[in-house]
């Protein structure tokens, strides 16, 4: 996953394809295990569902969530769908009349428009219920309208009709137009009370509907004459996080902690003084903002405004607040600092000062590795010892037994009687597979049938003989090695004598 993301850096068709081929997997789920299907589940929620939601495909991020939720939790799933679809006659209804009065209104206004209505994604209904620990039952807002028009500007003269017509809900007016999401989405969003229901409506240009749908991906299916207003790879903020997440240095999972949490979770836009947006992870503080400005004022921060008011460092910042960042010379990151930040930025950059500069900071995550590390090669040692140990035993078995089976002596044919030397690269004992080879000083070197040294030796296939360990209990055998190795022992003592009396002489 880590190559095909960075691989999307240069190239934004190798995920569309990878999530062509996710999608495709969910379609046919149903042919696999339960387990397998539950773990293919979770990666699409997890990684595939965010990542198309980024890149601004809402059509297949919604078809993945909800057949993810079908094969994760099938109970919810169905439940779901059966009450959808008991209110469907009352629903149709209900969206008719609102699409009627919609149409009366723009025609006499002499705008043109496509009214399109819907029920929400089962996914969505599901974590609706989870936000607010309801039933689907207990849902009302299932409902939203889509208004499809030619221009910007009537975009908003739609958005001045829909409230004429009915009151609409405070705080749930949204410009995405004038402000667009991070993946180009631009829609002008709202909820109104219709019929004594909360209605959900859309208004956005059919370029906009194009992109909305279909993100990135809408550059190789729509292309009409100019394709200027379609949402551009190079301009998508994750494609700008991967290509700064390339230049580091981060394990596998290091790299999915910041997936997850930066490019993949919930995000918030906030403003600089001047008008300039960030994109922050949901949760995010003014530690976080000041560093994604720039690192030197991150270091400086000591304190922060929202909307003018001063506000706590480490509290989270809301959607489009305006901040300003106060700073002084004399300031410096601190470890409170570090466990407050949100943003893989801030925490590196922290980090880094406090190792460099703080000689009372405690590198924990260096210290847990260590600490891992050391467990890990006790462990290893451990397993070497034991190992070593069961080996030892072995071979005393081995050798116990060898010395009721084997003489100890090597046989070539039926004699046993030649200079023998046993070799100490692989010192082979009686019982294991041997081969030997003539050598030039020392006779009949032997070796163990699996010793690499031996099949290095220069012309050893006309050199080698066959040989065995001696297994013979011929007691006349017996009797005359021995008395071979005595007069062994004699030629020895007699050389030792004769070299002491040259010495004396």
């Amino acid at each position: 996953i880590r190559k095909m993301l960075f691989a999307m850096v240069d190239d934004i068709r190798v995920i569309l394809v990878k999530l062509a081929d996710r999608l495709d997997r969910m379609r046919n789920l149903k042919f696999v295990s339960a387990q397998a299907q539950r773990a293919v589940a979770k990666e699409v929620i997890d990684i595939w569902c965010p990542l198309a939601s980024r890149l601004g495909m809402s059509d297949v991020k919604s078809e993945m969530e909800d057949l993810s939720l079908k094969y994760s939790n099938p109970e919810v799933f169905q439940q779901i769908k059966s009450i959808v679809a008991q209110k469907k006659a009352e629903r149709a209804e209900y969206l008719n009349n609102a699409v009627k009065k919609i149409y009366t209104a723009t025609e006499k206004a002499g705008i043109t428009v496509n009214i399109t209505s819907r029920a929400k994604h089962f996914y969505s209904i599901y974590q609706k219920m989870r936000k607010r620990n309801k039933e689907p039952g207990e849902l009302y807002d299932l409902l939203a309208l889509r208004i499809i028009c030619n221009t910007e500007s009537e975009c908003y003269t739609l958005i001045g009709i829909v409230h004429g017509l009915w009151k609409p809900m405070e705080g749930r007016f949204k410009d995405y137009i004038a402000m667009p999401k991070a993946n180009g989405y631009q829609s002008l969003h709202t909820t109104v009370i219709c019929e004594g229901k909360p209605l959900e409506i859309q208004i956005r240009t059919q370029e906009m509907h194009s992109i909305a749908e279909h993100g990135v991906a809408s550059h190789w299916l729509y292309k009409k004459g100019t394709n200027h207003d379609m949402v551009k790879a190079e301009d998508l903020s994750i494609i700008n996080q991967l290509r700064a997440l390339r230049n580091e240095d981060l394990s596998d999972e290091k790299f999915f902690a910041e997936l997850k949490s930066d490019l993949l979770g919930d995000s918030i836009y906030v403003f600089t003084p001047k008008g300039d947006v960030k994109e922050l992870p949901a949760g995010a503080n003014a530690i976080d903002f000041a560093y994604a400005i720039h690192s030197g004022i991150g270091e400086k921060v000591v304190g922060a405004k929202a909307d003018g008011k001063i506000i706590p460092l480490t509290q989270p910042l809301k959607n489009t607040q305006i901040i300003e960042i106060l700073t002084n010379p004399q300031a410096h990151p601190t470890q409170s600092q570090l466990q407050a930040v949100k943003t893989s930025k801030a925490r590196q950059k922290i980090h880094s000062w406090l190792v460099e500069n703080d000689p009372t900071f405690i590198d924990k995550e260096a210290q847990e590795k260590r600490e891992a590390e050391i467990a890990a090669n006790t462990l290893y040692s451990k397993k070497i010892a034991e190992e070593n140990s069961a080996e030892r035993k072995r071979k005393a078995a081995l050798k116990k037994q060898q010395s009721q089976n084997f003489t100890g002596r090597i046989r070539i044919e039926n004699d046993t009687n030649f200079l023998v030397t046993i070799a100490q690269c692989c010192k082979p004992v009686p019982g294991d597979p041997i081969v030997g080879y003539v050598s030039h000083s020392r006779g009949i070197t032997v070796h163990r049938a699996d010793c690499l040294t031996f099949l290095r030796i220069p012309s050893i296939q006309e050199r080698s003989v066959a040989v065995e360990w001696d297994t013979s209990t011929d007691k006349k055998q017996e009797k005359k090695d021995k008395l071979l190795e005595q007069n062994r022992e004699k030629s020895r003592q007699k050389q030792i004598e004769k070299n002491q009396y040259k010495k004396q002489r």
